[in-house]
């Protein structure tokens, strides 16, 4: 799968934000807006400073990134918001890449 497109601007994270549409798992939360569209994805990643130093956010969103590229669940038509936790450092790469599937999953569903 191509790399995905990214949500940069703050009103983009809102508007996938006040969709409802949200599912936490261990290493990360995920929120999703459908659009409506057969439009190419677009993801945005967020990870707060409650997460550590610059470093260590930065491995996580590097992690998520890499997770989202693998996951197949990601659909096209949809924006999506990828809330990093601190336990993304310490996650097996397996077990996240799953979470990330099963919260993909889990926001599809009605």
């Amino acid at each position: 799968m191509d790399a995905p497109r990214t949500l940069k601007k703050r009103a983009e994270f809102l508007r996938v934000r006040a969709s409802g549409r949200r599912w936490a798992a261990a290493g990360l939360v995920l929120q999703m807006r459908a659009r409506g569209d057969g439009a190419p994805m677009k993801v945005g990643y967020t990870v707060s400073r409650k997460v550590g130093n610059a470093v260590e956010r930065n491995r996580v969103r590097r992690r998520l990134r890499a997770a989202v590229r693998e996951s197949p669940d990601l659909r096209p038509g949809r924006d999506y918001v990828v809330i990093g936790r601190r336990a993304a450092l310490s996650r097996r790469w397996d077990a996240l890449v799953a979470d990330l599937q099963a919260a993909a999953d889990r926001v599809e569903r009605p």
